[in-house]
């Protein structure tokens, strides 16, 4: 069975290549399960899917579908569209255009270090990366795009349909295979060489703003005890990710984009939004689910001094303040400039340079010049 399966993927790399697909250098050297790689200190809380094993070659598919644009209506637009990983597979837009030119709903959040993530979207309502890898391919304001459609279009190619087989055992194309390819390479989206990690792990001292901000960045400040502190990591839990579930942030008293509510039906989940992930957050702005601000310092301000008051306002914020009796955060400019040389801790160069997680199209493209 084993030499049955390089002999097939012998074939595939003849394939590939006169197709104009990666090169060679770009494809699996190795078949058989996934291995995937990341610091302890991450932990083993995974969002485990056993119905999906990770395997080299189905998660090289994966990036093949990834940045696959005839899964868009006009074969023009790819998930590597909205999701670049220069960007740290954001797009550097408040809300992305589809193939029709309308405007997203709110803007591409970070795809990053997701095998610890449970309820993806800004609301949450996919509950695994199959779920999530499937409505963007269908939604009207982005690639518009049935899926029984994609799968047509892959299906007369002469490249797909051999690789569904070295992955799923069948040259049959089929919904349930897309999606669970294109999860497997958003699983492998792992970030963890930052300075901060580096400073974890013994290999980095930090500046002294860097590690001043970092104090305040864990801190909940309790003036009572002249403790002071930005607040941030009551939300942006780490080290693995930097994110939370769902809060309501303060920014607006009445929100017309309603959140998670919207999902659950449930008035106690209004204007709440899945808290982000801080990995790689000098490169992913305009900040916020509607991209409303332009700079990192626009953030901290926001925290510092606009909350806006509501009925389902995240009590962690409520209550977060330097000085007693205070009704807002409350940073000196100098607090605020060192949790920012923090957040530049968080880029991993490596993370958005990374080979492995590239466009092989454009390899492909560039070998034939």
């Amino acid at each position: 069975m084993k030499s049955q399966l390089y002999l097939l993927l012998s074939a595939l790399l003849f394939l590939l290549l006169v197709a104009g697909a990666p090169p060679k250098s770009a494809l699996p050297t190795e078949i058989g399960p996934y291995a995937l790689n990341y610091p302890a200190y991450f932990g083993d809380e995974l969002a485990r899917y056993p119905s999906n094993p990770m395997t080299k070659e189905g998660v090289f598919l994966g990036r093949m579908l990834f940045y696959e644009k005839r899964l868009s209506g006009n074969n023009k637009m790819s998930c590597g569209t909205c999701h670049q990983q220069a960007r740290a597979f954001t797009d550097g837009k408040a809300v992305s255009r589809g193939i029709d030119g309308k405007e997203g709903r709110r803007s591409a959040m970070s795809l990053v270090n997701l095998l610890w993530v449970r309820n993806l979207f800004w609301d949450g309502r996919a509950a695994t990366l199959e779920e999530q890898a499937a409505v963007p391919i269908q939604d009207s304001l982005e690639m518009h795009q049935s899926l029984e459609q994609g799968v047509a279009k892959l299906q007369r190619t002469s490249i797909y349909p051999p690789l569904f087989k070295l992955v799923f055992g069948s040259e049959q194309i089929t919904k349930e295979n897309l999606v669970k390819a294109i999860a497997q390479f958003e699983r492998t989206l792992i970030s963890s060489n930052s300075r901060y990690d580096q400073y974890l792990q013994g290999k980095y001292q930090p500046t002294g703003a860097e590690l001043t901000g970092s104090i305040l960045f864990m801190t909940h400040p309790t003036p009572e005890n002249a403790l002071r502190g930005a607040n941030c990591g009551d939300c942006h839990a780490g080290p693995k990710t930097f994110m939370d579930y769902f809060h309501n942030n303060g920014l607006e008293a009445n929100p017309k984009d309603v959140g998670r509510e919207g999902v659950t039906k449930r008035y106690q989940n209004r204007g709440m939004f899945r808290i982000p992930s801080l990995r790689n957050i000098a490169l992913t702005a305009p900040y916020m689910h509607d991209g409303r601000f332009k700079t990192l310092s626009e953030v901290l301000d926001h925290y510092n001094e606009h909350l806006q008051p509501s009925a389902t306002l995240s009590p962690l914020l409520i209550e977060a303040t330097n000085q007693r009796g205070g009704k807002s955060l409350l940073l000196t400019p100098e607090e605020k400039e060192s949790v920012l040389a923090f957040l530049n801790m968080l880029t991993d160069s490596t993370f958005i340079t990374d080979p492995r997680f590239s466009d092989p199209f454009v390899k492909a493209t560039a070998s034939r010049k």
